[in-house]
Order: structure tokens, then C-alpha cells, then sequence
């Protein structure tokens, strides 16, 4: 890939993916399509170690129609989008088939199945090595009881040849996974970890044949049977030690999200792992949709960028289907969902690479830099040592050449890393704190300053006190207007006045608006109602309370003053994190309560009020620019831009869909109190990868030394390369789950 970016692929007509060809078995296969763009997850069994996700996180440079490629290690997954246009599904089929990573498909199959037939698979090929191992290992009893003087010529060879036969499923049916990988990383101009693998594997079996055919002796097919046989019990250790393991699984089962359903007449919040199809869910401005459904009331301006990367907004009618992942722009609607939420797929979107902030620490990249060299490294130093052996004991040579390539294992070091991040995913995840991916953790651990929002932040979002002072009457259907309005709006704001009109009845709107910061407009029977901050109302304002002002048919009706009640045990986590941080409270309501905020934060120099959207994303640039590394914390509706340009966004949620793809975090407001020790359990979790690197390193050398020796078996090599990986792994969960049992508390 590297030499020739964009080589097409020499291939043969592929006719067994033909039926891709059929749009109804395509529309059932793919996650989302608009006509243009479309994404699919793969299932694809041979993912096994860092290289093959390299390879196929780089499909793009073999054909330029695909758009990202992101897997799952794990659960094997491969998460596809690609351009419509330019390639058929079919080509991408055959493009994976074609570098030997071919997708199994079956539209009926669960995919707990699927996982069990991947482990038949490695236990038919484990068990076909152990029987060959153990018959060749007794008719090989004689020579390690040194009785092959009692043993007649004529037996001798036909227990040689028998040897050799039983070696022939070892070597063409148990080790067939590997010559399968190399050939295929070679034939792309890659080197992945089965290439030495397989060396080893060739040579100890090409020295033990030569040696029963030429010189009549008794040869090593007993340790070359017996190093499969190993290997394939590691790799087998190590996808049960990865499954026990498994975050990701864990992970997604906590996604915080909650989505507003119609319960007959009420509404209620329903969390995502509840929803079911033939449900009515209501989705408000700047909302996503959890799950495909078809759209029921309400007129739809969606938004897929969070699936596309492109923003364009596509009208949808009553009847159509909208997938999920888009964004509604507009009013209230209303939809029936027609399939389960794949709460998987959910986590794929949120991870969008459009969204995805730049950059990774440098243990990441030391990882990534050492991992994609290393088998080169491992070649030259197997070569070296036989080189330097040959000409004193070939039978050292031999040995070194191969326990080199067998012992030597970069998986350690590249696992230590997702590891240890993922694990600390996890433990976060059960204590209400959700975040995008690994890389945030590392953002997190970085972090020099904190930018807090005010209003559903600091504040419970819709939770004080609702006081109504009336400039002019309002009319029964003045109410109904404006309750209707509050209805399409997730802020906390909205949703105070909203629940104030509680006994009056609600209607559609014909058409809606939302200015962040500023205010929410719609018309209902041509009367134009408008609800929002005195500036977006051209108000001079007196009071000092922060108000919410009332507009119908461009006439003052009067206002609401909403009262603030703060987040319990605020003080305590102020001044926790002020031992560290340097902290900044932005806000945009006016400065009203600037005394309690004061004598909360302690400093008045860092408070700002009466601040736009633009203002606040400004702010973080403005901090960014001094050498800060900034952590935004608000409510995700009127703080998307700063969240997305700080270093680390973490949106509050509380009761509503807050996911966006601007934040890099969901914190659920009852665990705020933890936040002090999940930034200092980010902190350490970097300190736990240091410390699995050097374990690796160390490993890793004192391996080495031992095989460039000549002393050290294939079969001791075979043993220590899976418990290399096991190890590292076993460390860094341990070691994060220990930590986490110190610092953070359910």
C-alpha cells in the first residue's frame, strides 16, 4: 500500500457476490444510504491482530470510493461508508476477498452464532494439530528413551515416513490460517506478524523433512506439530482472554441516551436499551434519531452529517423512513419506529472521523510507530542470528532463526494501549461518565483549564422556580401557543415554561425556528409567537432577575423569571478542582447571580456573562491560543461550537438527547461530584500504559537474547509469544480496575 497508493487490485470475476447485485438484499445489509453515501458493518473473521487492522483501516488507498473504514477488534467488525457512486458494494466485497478478508454474511444469522462458528473453526484446527502432536510424539518414544538400537532399519523408516503423514494435516489444514495471512500481507507490500510466523513454521518443517529424507535421521516433526498445536492454543487463549476481557461489549450496554416516547396521551423518557419497534418517539430540534423510523407527523428538515460528514438537510414527508443518526433541524416531529436501536451502530456514528478531534498523545504514537516496524526489525535480527550461527552449528541456526521469529511479538505492545483506555472506558461508563472513544481519555489526562457552563450545567436544567409576571393578559389559545412552542425546544429554559402550562393543551406549530442563545419563534394560525432573551426581543431590560420575555403578534405579554438551583456538593468540586485547574465560568444570562457565583468559584476576574455562542467559542480559542488545553463543560444545545473547538467536551445529561457529535463526553448530573476523580483516573490510566510499555520492552528483549542464542526451543518460543500479549492485558485491566476501586466510588 505504502509503495503504491491506489494500485488497483488484479482480480478474477467474483461471482459469488452477485447477489449483492439485488437492492432488496443490499437495503437489509447496509446501515444507512441517502443515494450517494452509504455505511455497512462487516463482520469479517479473520481480524487477529494490529496489522490486519492497519490493512483494513487503510482500504481507502486501494479504492478511493471508500470514505472511512474503522474496526471493531473485538467483535471483528469492520465499519464501512462509502461513495454510492463511484464503487457497488459487490467491488468492496470483492476488494476484501481479494486481500484475504473476505466478510461473512448470512441475513438470518445472530451474531452470537457467528462468533461460535469462528471458534469451531480454531478448535477443529486444534484439535486435528493436538492428535497429529501426540501420535508423532509416540512414535517418537525410542529416541527420547535412546532405544533406536533396538529398533530394526526397516522400522525405523516407516516410523519416519508415518511422521511425515501425520505432519501433513499440521501442515496443510492446522497452519493453513497463517500461510494464508502472509501471502496475502506480502502480495500487498505488507508485513504483518504472520510473515515470520509462517517463516518459522516453513523452516522448522523444511529442516525436519530434510532431515528424515537425506540423511535417514529422526528429524523435529514432533516439535513442529507441537509449536502449531501452541500457537493455535495462544490464539485461542488469547480471543477468550479478549472476550472475558471485552469493554466494548459492557460499554455500549450503559449508552446514556434517552429519548422522549407517547404514551397514549402522555410523554415520557424512555432510555434507548427500552425502545422497541412500534414505538412513537418524538424527536425536538437538534435531536438525533436513535433508531430507523418512519415519520409520522411533524414536517422533517434531517440532517445526516453526522452519518455523511456533508451537511445538507433532505425534506422528508409523512410515510418516509428516516434512518438513524440524522439530526432533525426544525419543529417537533413525530415517528414510529420500525427497528430495534443498534446502539453499536450509535457509538460508530459518534465516533465519526468528521467529528473526531486531530492529534493522539505520543505513547499512541510510539505504539503505532514501533508496531508497524517491527516484524521488518524481527526479520533482520532472525537473519543476523542465523548468519552468525551457520558457520559454527547449524543445528543453532536453525533453532535461532526460528525461535527469533516465533518469541518476538509486537501484539503486547500494541495492546497495552486500547487495553488499558478501554478499560478505563468501562469503569467510567458504570459510573454514568460516556465517552466517545479512547482518545479522550488521553485529552482528558492533558487538560490545563475548565470552562464551565451555567444553565444546565452548574444549575439543574429546569428545576427552579418558575415565577410569571404578566405585562398584558394572555388568552386561552395566547397559552396554548406559547406552551406549544416551549414543546419543539430541548433547553432547559424551554422546558420550564413548557411544564408551568402544564393544564393547558398543546398543538402544532406551522412553523418553528431556533436561534442558539438567543430564543424560539413559530407561528400557529398565522399568529406569530416568539419566546426568548430581551436583546433577541429588542427589550431595553431592568430586571434584575435573568427573564424570559413573551412575544405574540409582536406585543409584549410579559415574562418569566426562573430561578437557579445549583448542583449539590458544588462548592466541594469547585474547590477540588481548583487545586489543579485553572477554571472559568461562561454564561449566557446575565449577571444577576454574580455574587453566588463568586462565592462559589472564589474569583471574579474568571466570570463572564451575557454571552453569545460565538462569544463562548472565542473564549476557548482565546485560551487555546495561550497554551491552554481547555475542558468545556455545558449542556450540549447552546454550547455545540465551543465543545467542538475545545481540547475535551463534555455535554450534562439529564433526561434529554444530548448525544451530539460536538461533545467528547456524556456525564450523567448525578455523578458530577465524581468529575475531580475522573480527571485524575484519566491521569493515571497514561501512567498504567507507560508502565505496560516497559513490561513489553522488557519482555521482549529478554526474549530475544535468549533466542539469538540458539538454546532456546521453538516450542518454549511458541508458549511465551501468546502469554506475552495475555500478560500485558491481564495487567492493565488489573491494574486500571484496582486504581479505579481506590479513586472513584459508585
Amino acid at each position: 500500500m505504502e509503495q503504491h497508493p491506489g494500485t488497483t487490485i488484479k482480480q478474477e470475476e467474483n461471482f459469488r457476490f452477485s447477489y449483492l447485485d439485488n437492492d432488496e438484499i443490499k437495503e437489509n445489509l447496509l446501515d444507512f444510504t441517502d443515494g450517494i453515501h452509504s455505511t455497512i458493518t462487516l463482520y469479517i473473521p479473520a481480524i487477529h491482530c494490529s496489522s490486519c487492522i492497519w490493512v483494513l483501516e487503510n482500504l481507502y488507498r486501494l479504492n478511493d470510493a471508500i470514505l472511512s473504514s474503522k474496526v471493531n477488534f473485538l467483535r471483528r467488525e469492520l465499519a464501512l461508508t462509502f461513495d454510492e457512486e463511484k464503487t457497488k458494494l459487490r467491488e468492496i466485497f470483492e476488494l476484501l476477498a481479494a486481500i484475504g478478508y473476505e466478510p461473512q454474511v448470512n441475513l438470518q444469522q445472530a451474531e452470537k452464532k457467528r462468533n461460535e462458528d469462528t471458534k469451531k473453526e480454531i478448535y477443529i484446527k486444534l484439535g486435528v494439530a493436538g492428535f497429529c502432536f501426540g501420535n508423532i510424539m509416540l512414535l517418537s518414544f525410542p529416541e527420547y528413551l535412546d532405544l533406536l538400537q533396538d529398533i530394526g532399519p526397516s522400522h525405523r523408516v516407516f516410523f519416519n515416513y508415518l511422521i511425515i503423514i501425520l505432519s501433513l494435516p499440521v501442515l496443510f489444514y492446522s497452519s493453513l490460517n497463517y500461510f494464508k495471512s502472509a501471502f496475502t500481507s506480502i502480495r500487498q507490500h505488507t508485513v504483518n506478524m504472520d510473515v515470520p510466523i509462517s517463516l518459522g513454521i516453513i523452516t522448522l518443517y523444511g529442516r525436519s523433512l530434510y532431515e528424515i529424507i537425506i540423511p535417514g535421521q529422526n528429524g523435529y516433526m514432533d516439535s513442529f506439530a507441537g509449536l502449531v498445536f501452541l500457537l493455535l492454543l495462544g490464539r485461542l487463549f488469547e480471543r477468550k482472554t479478549y472476550d472475558a476481557l471485552s469493554f466494548e461489549r459492557d460499554y455500549k450496554s450503559y449508552f446514556p441516551i434517552s429519548v422522549l416516547v407517547r404514551d397514549n396521551s402522555d410523554e415520557i423518557h424512555l432510555p434507548l436499551a427500552e425502545l422497541k419497534p412500534g414505538r412513537r418517539i418524538i424527536i425536538k430540534n437538534n435531536e438525533i434519531i436513535p433508531a430507523d423510523a418512519v415519520l409520522i407527523r411533524g414536517e422533517a428538515q434531517i440532517d445526516y452529517s453526522f452519518v455523511t460528514g456533508e451537511s445538507r438537510l433532505i425534506s422528508k414527508s409523512s410515510g418516509d423512513t428516516i434512518y438513524a443518526g440524522g439530526k432533525q433541524t426544525g419543529g417537533a416531529i413525530e415517528l414510529d419506529v420500525i427497528k430495534e436501536v443498534s446502539q453499536s451502530y450509535l457509538t460508530q456514528l459518534w465516533n465519526n472521523d468528521d467529528y473526531t478531534k486531530p492529534g493522539k498523545s505520543r505513547l499512541t504514537n510510539a505504539a503505532d510507530r514501533v508496531s508497524k516496524y517491527f516484524t521488518s526489525i524481527v526479520l533482520s535480527v532472525a537473519t543476523l542470528a542465523a548468519i552468525y550461527w551457520l558457520p559454527v552449528n547449524i543445528s543453532y541456526a536453525l533453532n535461532a532463526f526460528t525461535a527469533v521469529l516465533i518469541v518476538a511479538c509486537p501484539c503486547a505492545l500494541a495492546l497495552s494501549t486500547p487495553f488499558t483506555l478501554g478499560n478505563t472506558l468501562r469503569i467510567f461508563s458504570r459510573h454514568g461518565f460516556f465517552l466517545k472513544n479512547s482518545a479522550t481519555i488521553e485529552k482528558l489526562a492533558g487538560i490545563t483549564s475548565i470552562v464551565f457552563d451555567k444553565t444546565g450545567t452548574l444549575t439543574h436544567g429546569g428545576a427552579g422556580d418558575v415565577v410569571y409576571t404578566p405585562i398584558n393578559s394572555l388568552s386561552t389559545s395566547e397559552k396554548i401557543y406559547i406552551k406549544s412552542l416551549a414543546h419543539h425546544s430541548s433547553h432547559p429554559l424551554s422546558r420550564s415554561i413548557y411544564k408551568y402550562f402544564n393544564a393547558v393543551s398543546r398543538i402544532d406549530a406551522d412553523s418553528y425556528k431556533e436561534l442558539p442563545g438567543m430564543g424560539i419563534e413559530g407561528i400557529f394560525k398565522d399568529n406569530l409567537v416568539r419566546i426568548g432573551s430581551a436583546s433577541y426581543l429588542n427589550i431595553e431590560e431592568k430586571i434584575k432577575q435573568s427573564a424570559v420575555y413573551i412575544e405574540v403578534n409582536n406585543k409584549i405579554k410579559g415574562y418569566f423569571q426562573i430561578g437557579a438551583r445549583y448542583r449539590r456538593h458544588l462548592a466541594s468540586i469547585l474547590e477540588k478542582l481548583k487545586k489543579r485547574f485553572q477554571l472559568y465560568l461562561i454564561s449566557g444570562d446575565n449577571d444577576w447571580e454574580r455574587s453566588n457565583i463568586e462565592r462559589l468559584f472564589k474569583q471574579k476576574n474568571n466570570l463572564f456573562f451575557n454571552q453569545s455562542p460565538v462569544d463562548k467559542l472565542e473564549f476557548i480559542q482565546k485560551l487555546q491560543s495561550q497554551k491552554n488545553k481547555v475542558l468545556m463543560i455545558g449542556d450540549g444545545l447552546n454550547d455545540a461550537g465551543a465543545l467542538r473547538q475545545s481540547d475535551a467536551g463534555i455535554a450534562f445529561a439529564e433526561n434529554v438527547n444530548v448525544f451530539s457529535p460536538s461533545c467528547d463526553a456524556i456525564l450523567t448530573a448525578d455523578r458530577f461530584d465524581l468529575l475531580p476523580a475522573f480527571l485524575k483516573f484519566s491521569r493515571n490510566s497514561m501512567r498504567i500504559i507507560a508502565m505496560s510499555f516497559i513490561i513489553s520492552f522488557l519482555y521482549n528483549i529478554a526474549g530475544l537474547t535468549f533466542a539469538v542464542q540458539g538454546t532456546l526451543s521453538p516450542l518454549i518460543a511458541a508458549v511465551l509469544m501468546p502469554v506475552s500479549s495475555i500478560t500485558v492485558v491481564i495487567f492493565t485491566t488489573g491494574v486500571t480496575k484496582l486504581w479505579a476501586g481506590r479513586s472513584i466510588h459508585p
